[in-house]
């Protein structure tokens, strides 16, 4: 009995022992592999459980204002309340179609624009959702029996089955919706274009404050739905029309729906930008997106292993973009406006081709552009009504036969080729060379024997066509004899020199898309059109151009590099002041032209004569000569080349001038395409205007006790003269 209850014992002992060997082994196993997964894949299986992503979230930073050089808010900001989505990694269409349907309920986004919003991939897409056994059914046993013989993996084929079911959903299906599911369609494709963890505007316009608030309300049943504040660009400036001022040239911003431009895309994602920012698309605009475009907010979301965020913390707090201050004077820009359109108006009547005036004033000493002006009728083809457009582009985007103005560039090359000298006499009088039409002066008789200054003052187009020969290597004009200049040398050498004005050549301003002209590099066709360019009426040149031109005779041979922006400064939302100064944008010389001063001086005496001597061209329609304003008229006869059918033989008309003459503070250029007569002074008239604007304008300043001049204007020009090339 004893012994039986002994073994007993020992068999239990044994057993114990052998329960705690297997409890020991099991617990240094589970240690053993606890140990693995903390040391060797702790790493990863934390990355998956706690996934950290540093994003730039597309909050509603405000973009830079701009302003004109006074302080005067030309472009601001409007405040929008706006409903947000934002897209999860894991979210299944779905879940995203469900919530469409729920946000449908409580807000409205049935408008014409949002249903002209869906494409078609975006009905196909939902058709294919609302329908998923009809879009199976789109697809034949042999199209899967075709794919599988390509042997292509599952995602590609998957890709293929989607395409050939999108292309079989007929016309009548697509347009098969109600306006209701129309309404949730629009919805859901705004959604859909949202970028992963970033916000996508699912609507900002039109936005009630009833809409706002039940949104607001019921965010906890409609995941990835989010109320905030949008903003939306306005510009403060219109005319009587309503028509923003200098719209063409300040430029526009793209829509949150239209996001990056495709022309850009790629250089904008590079950046660090999202797909649906919203950027400058054109000129001031885009020019300056670097200053503008405020800093985004850039959160750190912590998702889960399924990819939902779980929690965000903020990384970088976002900041309003830079203010811009223009070197616009938003007060001339608007008068310049007036006259062109008061003048063109008045003009136009009778004139079926004159449909545009154009206006460029620059500071000659600085760049600064002052104004930037134009105006065009256009006709609407819906309405075939005209209205009037804001054409200020059109000063750097189209060019124009310019006629007479460049005759001072001309008689300075005279001297830099040693052609003529400054005072020289030559015979103004009728040419005839061998089988070629007569060649004269607006006086048809001509003036006889004139000297240079006279020459500028009356507008010979023989002196000019007398130096051009000489350049080209003729010296004496023979009657009915050959014109036997040397054309390729001769327009290389006029080309060259007409370029340190900025005649031909880009200005430089601070604008995307500038045009040259044309003409430069061409060979002309005979040695007559050589003569042609020496009175302006062969290359074309912008209105930007001749401004610089005349600038640069005004500032005594120093081209400017004109510009619109002024300033750059720190955003100041707290007052109506400008904040501080970030960069001044300083005076460009790009170069000194290749001439002597006493030049220079000598053609600044023939352009005084052409407005205050009784027999210059200028003095009967510019009236103010109390301004001591120099210039040069001119008259070109062109090829029509505008939107009516035809190309009839018409005329330019067109002014550059500056003044005062002793100190010049404004240079300006005015052109006039397209009239059926050389007689209209419609481009004197708009000139004599615009000094007067600018003078009485600046007059009223001083009385008021502002300082309008800008600050770059009173740097002394031998400091500019000491960054510039020697001569």
């Amino acid at each position: 009995m004893k012994e039986n209850k002994k073994k007993k014992n020992i068999n239990i002992s044994i057993r114990i022992n052998i329960l705690f060997f297997v409890v020991f082994v099991l617990f240094a196993t589970l240690i053993l592999r606890l140990g693995t997964i903390q040391i060797v894949f702790g790493e990863d299986y934390q990355r998956e459980i706690e996934q950290n992503e540093v994003i730039s979230v597309n909050s509603s930073v405000p973009r830079g204002k701009i302003y004109d050089t006074n302080g005067k808010l030309v472009v601001g900001n409007k405040p929008l309340i706006a409903i947000t989505y934002t897209r999860t990694k894991s979210v299944k269409q779905e879940e995203m179609l469900a919530t469409a349907k729920k946000l449908a309920k409580l807000i409205n986004k049935d408008t014409e624009e949002d249903f002209k919003s869906i494409t078609k991939r975006d009905r196909q897409d939902f058709w294919i959702i609302k329908h998923p056994n009809e879009a199976t059914a789109k697809i034949t046993k042999k199209d899967v029996d075709r794919l599988k013989k390509k042997e292509l993996d599952k995602k590609e084929f998957d890709k293929e089955i989607y395409n050939l079911t999108r292309e079989r959903i007929t016309d009548k299906e697509l347009n098969s919706f109600t306006k209701q599911e129309l309404e949730v369609l629009a919805i859901f494709s705004e959604m859909s274009r949202g970028t992963t963890l970033s916000p996508q505007i699912i609507k900002n316009k039109n936005v009630t404050n009833e809409e706002f608030a039940v949104v607001s309300e019921s965010l906890e049943s409609l995941p990835g739905v989010d109320t905030t504040t949008d903003w939306d660009r306005f510009q403060v400036f219109k005319d009587k029309e309503g028509n923003g001022t200098l719209t063409s040239v300040l430029g526009k911003v793209t829509s949150s729906k239209e996001g990056l431009p495709n022309d850009s895309l790629d250089y904008l994602l590079a950046k660090g930008y999202s797909r649906n920012d919203r950027v400058g698309k054109s000129y001031l605009e885009w020019q300056y997106e670097d200053v503008l475009q405020g800093q985004k907010e850039v959160v750190k979301n912590i998702t889960d292993k399924s990819g939902n965020v779980s929690k965000s913390n903020l990384f970088i707090e976002g900041k309003s973009g830079k203010d811009l201050v223009l070197s616009i004077d938003i007060e001339l820009q608007q008068k310049v406006d007036e006259i062109i359109q008061d003048k063109l108006s008045k003009a136009k009547v009778g004139q079926p081709y004159m449909d545009r005036a154009l206006v460029s004033v620059m500071n000659p000493k600085t760049g600064d552009m002052l104004a930037m002006a134009g105006k065009q009728y256009v006709k609407e083809n819906e309405t075939n009504k005209t209205e009037v457009n804001d054409f200020a582009l059109g000063n750097m985007t189209t060019s124009y036969s310019m006629g007479s103005v460049v005759k001072g560039a001309t008689v300075l090359t005279g001297y830099q080729t040693g052609a003529i000298v400054p005072g020289e006499r030559q015979y103004d009088q009728p040419l005839k060379f061998k089988s070629t039409n007569v060649k004269k002066s607006w006086n048809s008789v001509g003036f006889g024997l004139i000297d240079d200054l006279y020459a500028l003052k009356r507008s010979s187009n023989v002196y000019m066509f007398l130096t051009a020969m000489k350049i080209g290597g003729q010296q004496t004009y023979i009657p009915n004899g050959p014109l036997s200049i040397d054309k390729v040398p001769a327009i290389n050498k006029f080309r060259k020199n007409f370029a340190q004005f900025g005649l031909g050549v880009r200005t430089g301003i601070d604008l995307p898309g500038e045009q040259t002209g044309y003409g430069a590099g061409q060979i002309p066709p005979d040695a007559g059109k050589v003569l042609d360019f020496a009175i302006g009426q062969y290359d074309t040149y912008t209105p930007l151009q001749l401004v610089q031109y005349i600038s640069t005779i005004a500032n005594g041979g120093f081209r400017i590099q004109p510009h619109l922006a002024k300033e750059i400064r720190e955003p100041n939302s707290n007052t109506d002041e400008l904040g501080p100064i970030i960069q001044e944008i300083n005076p460009k010389i790009l170069n000194k032209i290749d001439m002597k001063d006493a030049w220079i001086k000598h053609v600044q005496d023939g352009l005084k004569l052409v407005v205050n001597d009784p027999q210059g061209t200028g003095y009967g329609t510019i009236k103010n000569k109390q301004y001591k304003i120099a210039g040069k008229t001119g008259t070109a006869e062109a090829l029509y080349d505008g939107p009516l059918p035809g190309h009839p033989m018409l005329w330019n008309v067109t002014f550059v001038g500056y003044a005062p003459y002793d100190n010049p503070e404004i240079a300006i250029s005015v052109v006039v395409p397209w009239s059926t007569t050389d007689k209209t002074h419609t481009n004197l008239e708009i000139a004599d205007e615009v000094f007067k604007a600018y003078f009485d304008l600046k007059e009223k300043k001083d009385k008021e006790g502002i300082d309008g001049q800008d600050p770059l204007q009173k740097k002394e020009m031998n400091e500019d003269k000491e960054k510039s090339p020697s001569e």
